[in-house]
């Protein structure tokens, strides 16, 4: 925790101003109403609380009776560098097997992972097996940790609240619980589950399993509706698993940490209403969020990196720069003001640069189109609810939220030659989403937006080249702005439409492709979508954080769905392949994350302050003007400050702060010699230079993308 609450100043933007207002008052023993505080327990707890108790107790004893019985048959456990390990069958543990190797080893590790499947390490193996022991480093070991704090979490609001728990995931950055309550969380609640949190951390309660019956699972959750909705709907299986932790017993596929101790920080971090399933309709939640880590000083350096997250926040720089705003009268859509409108423009510009160089031609399709398109598409059926739908003259129409249905309308508006492949059609229309009010957020979510959006219909010898190419598309343009990026291949799932030997031999170009590109690369086997394989791209930002925004699929549906055919060299007809491609994705969600990742100092290309002329006195104002009007016949951004009550220094200050990238003083040696005196927003001073040098360097930094622009001047 941070030692006062001003250290919470900058938190990040993830945990919200409920985080902020909970830790602020965290001290206080009455809330704003006057109102006594909730006991930190309740006194008596919950009866359910005792009743699922009991019949844990009576289940566990049999289970653990019969685990006793098994024959403790000897077994080999071979761990990942092939070295292999004795033991017995329902009696060794994959915890007794690291200490075996290392204490330490045992007690960094998270879980265990037995032939590929994550395993809790107090859980007995039942056969020869194959053995590997993952720390919080680990995706995985990190899922499992976040998992088992979510228990954590739910035991204190039980514990606190007396609510019923419904679902509590681990999510890419910490985890949740939602319970249902009669009366509202409050956020000044917030440390007191915390510190309810933290007691049972340093309990030490042990994470123990046991698989029961449906018919014994809906008797122990009896008192939750919504679990009793989860066994009823979700589980297909005779049999499945719940854990305790102390007093919670929750139903859970596992696995977990060892007990409760493993975590030695954790922090709760906001609230938020939520709805049973995301569903409006149904029952409204409280949702609580939290983080932990195995040790202190991680969870110090998270909250650091929160602060510094805080001050790039899109949100904050778009209304300190002027850039964009959003207004209640059109929520989820942006009004990007002049300076916010350069960088959009810009970003879309640089793309059909690259596209004419690439081969792609750029189409203008409509905004709206008949439901019937949507059925063929097969988007009506599952994506309506996402859709902004009206009625014209007793006919049902949408605004379109993709593109791909109208490109296969463009591709079959006439007949196509096998000659005219690949035909790669690029199209920025606007779309509108249909997002719920309270998933809105800045400019990372929103209903109305546009994308760098493509699609290249080909024949399937041309998929491999196809996807190469957009291989090197997006690593060009994310070397511009000097984002990493992660790929995966994603392939076919358990059902999917087409048939295997499409897929398969998709697949192998797929991975001949990432092979030949030579970027490191990962398999993630059966994520692909139901149309056809995929390659995920996250790229990493400035503050190494992860996002999606680039993507590659290969699409086997749409051309199914549409009837789409092309004539072979034979005059036959044959199907193509679509590929759909995005580099930038969201152009709106770019631009948050370009915001944030350069902390709201623009590279000059990009820049919607690029320069800016200061006079040392009134006297110089014409000739400041001369030199804007230069600039600016040039095609780049310039302004001047003649504000004659403020000083020259305070104007240069003023400059610097509002992010120009490059400043020029002028006065009498500058008049007279038809030059600049140049200084950047980081107060580097690069000296006298004429205009025609700043406008031929300026050229220069526009053509190269330079992210150093100020530096290298």
């Amino acid at each position: 925790m941070f030692s006062s609450r001003i250290g919470f100043l900058h938190i990040a933007k993830r945990l919200g101003a409920s985080y902020l207002r909970s830790k602020s008052l965290k001290a206080k023993a009455k809330s704003a109403e006057g109102v006594e505080k909730r006991k930190l327990e309740l006194q008596p707890p919950p009866s359910f609380i005792e009743q699922r108790q009991k019949l844990w107790d009576k289940l566990k004893k049999e289970r653990d009776e019969w685990v006793a019985a098994q024959d403790p048959v000897q077994i080999k456990i071979t761990l990942p560098d092939g070295a292999v390990k004795e033991g017995n069958a329902w009696r060794t543990t994959p915890y007794e097997v690291a200490v075996s190797i290392s204490q330490g080893l045992a007690d960094n590790t998270v879980v265990a992972k037995v032939n590929g499947e994550l395993w809790d390490l107090d859980r007995p193996f039942e056969k020869d097996s194959s053995l590997a022991l993952l720390k919080f480093d680990d995706p995985d070991g990190q899922y499992v940790f976040w998992h088992s704090s979510a228990h954590i979490l739910g035991e204190a609001m039980e514990r606190h609240y007396g609510g019923h728990l419904c679902y509590g995931p681990p999510i890419e950055e910490g985890f949740y619980y939602d319970m249902w309550t009669p009366e509202p969380v409050s956020s000044n609640e917030l440390p007191d589950l915390e510190t309810l949190a933290k007691n049972i951390t340093k309990e030490k309660q042990l994470f123990e399993r046991l698989e029961m019956t449906k018919e014994d699972l809906l008797k122990m959750f009896e008192y939750n509706e919504f679990k009793q909705r989860i066994i009823n709907e979700k589980i297909d299986t005779p049999t499945t698993t719940v854990y305790r932790c102390g007093p919670l017993i929750d139903l859970c596929r596992g696995p977990h940490v060892r007990h409760t101790g493993k975590v030695k920080a954790i922090a709760v971090t906001k609230n938020s209403s939520t709805y049973w399933e995301g569903n409006a309709e149904a029952e409204s939640l409280q949702r609580i969020y939290g983080i932990s880590f195995p040790e202190p000083k991680q969870l110090k350096e998270w909250k650091h990196f929160q602060e510094e997250a805080a001050k790039r926040d899109h949100r904050r720089i778009g209304k300190e720069q002027e850039l964009f705003f959003f207004h209640e009268l059109s929520p989820g859509s942006c009004f990007f003001l002049p300076r916010g409108a350069h960088i959009y423009n810009t970003l879309i510009d640089f793309i059909k640069t690259e596209y004419w160089q690439r081969g792609f031609t750029e189409v203008v399709s409509p905004n709206i189109y008949n439901s019937k398109l949507w059925e063929i598409s097969g988007h009506w059926q599952h994506y309506a609810e996402n859709m902004f739908s009206f009625d014209c003259e007793k006919e049902k129409y949408a605004l379109k939220p993709m593109n791909c249905p109208g490109h296969c309308l463009m591709f079959d508006h006439r007949v196509r030659s096998w000659r005219e492949l690949p035909l790669r059609l690029a199209d920025f229309g606007v779309l509108h989403r249909n997002e719920v009010s309270g998933a809105l957020s800045g400019l990372t979510r929103v209903r109305r937006f546009q994308q760098d959006d493509a699609h290249i219909f080909c024949r399937r010898d041309q998929i491999k080249e196809e996807i190469m190419s957009c291989l090197e598309f997006l690593s060009n343009v994310y070397k511009i702005f000097n984002f990493t990026f992660n790929l995966k291949l994603s392939t076919r799932p358990d059902k999917f439409l087409g048939e295997k030997e499409v897929w398969d031999e998709a697949e192998k170009q797929l991975e001949e492709t990432l092979n030949e590109f030579g970027h490191k690369w990962e398999l993630n086997p059966g994520d692909g979508a139901f149309y056809g394989p995929k390659i995920d791209i996250t790229i990493h930002d400035a503050l190494k954080r992860s996002h999606q925004c680039a993507t590659i699929q290969l699409d086997f549906q749409l051309p199914e769905r549409f009837n789409l055919s092309y004539m072979n060299d034979k005059q036959e007809k044959e199907r193509p392949v679509i590929v759909h491609r995005a580099i930038l994705g969201s152009v709106e969600r770019m631009i948050a994350i370009l915001c944030e990742s350069f902390g709201g100092k623009w590279p000059f290309w990009l820049s919607p302050r690029q320069s800016i002329v200061i006079t040392v006195a009134p006297t110089f104002d014409d000739y400041a003007q001369e030199v804007m009007k230069q600039i600016r016949s040039a095609g780049f951004i310039c302004e001047h400050d003649l504000d004659q009550g403020t000083t020259m220094n305070k104007k240069i200050r003023n400059a610097q702060l509002s992010q120009y990238n490059f400043i020029f003083v002028v006065g009498e040696k500058e008049l007279a010699n038809k030059t600049v005196n140049v200084r950047t927003r980081d107060n580097k001073i690069h000296g006298e230079h004429s205009i025609e040098h700043v406008i031929s360097r300026f050229q220069d930094f526009k053509k190269s993308k330079a992210l150093d622009a100020e530096e290298i001047f």
